[in-house]
């Protein structure tokens, strides 16, 4: 009977299950983060110019890789819930946010240093933002190399402020032990 007197959320000899719990509620946060973010930036962040200031969150897998959860569940609600073309922002959205968070995560491995690593996070994204000028070419017939220069750009900068802003971020609350 002693076994069952233990809180559900705690497991005495390893703490497992308040981890994952902390790291779901943390990771539904960062979602709710983005989702809201991007929903005062609207105008600006579904065109051939954008602006997704939400996008700076995609730091956070520098700190964490299980921050990838977090991040994907914003982008496809926010772009279920926002997006003017949802079934291509669903698929090229959600995918280019996947590719780009795995190709950062794998990278993280072999890369030193938190300021490296987010400007690699920044060449990442901003450099497959290829598959975002494929969606509008394809939705919209937009040219694809003009495209694909105007939203790396924006992602680019988006991407580049949100350097020292995660990295100031990172000092107060400490990413790496959140999740």
């Amino acid at each position: 009977m002693e076994k069952f007197a233990q809180p559900a959320s705690t497991n005495a000899s390893t703490g497992k299950v308040h981890s994952n719990v902390q790291g779901i509620v943390v990771n539904g946060v960062i979602a709710a983060l983005y989702i809201a973010v991007s929903a005062l930036i609207q105008p600006f962040g579904f065109t051939q110019v954008q602006f997704r200031v939400s996008e700076m969150f995609n730091h956070l897998v520098v700190f964490n890789k299980r921050y990838i959860y977090g991040i994907v569940l914003g982008v496809f609600l926010t772009n279920l819930f926002f997006s003017p073309m949802k079934a291509y922002d669903l698929v090229f959205g959600v995918g280019q946010s996947v590719i780009a968070l795995v190709i950062t995560i794998l990278c993280s491995r072999f890369i030193q240093g938190i300021w490296t690593r987010m400007i690699v996070n920044t060449v990442v994204f901003t450099f497959t933002m290829f598959l975002i000028a494929l969606e509008l070419h394809l939705a919209f017939d937009l040219p694809f190399l003009f495209t694909w220069l105007t939203t790396a750009v924006g992602e680019f900068v988006v991407m580049g402020v949100g350097i020292p802003v995660m990295y100031v971020l990172n000092k107060r609350v400490h990413f790496e032990k959140m999740v």
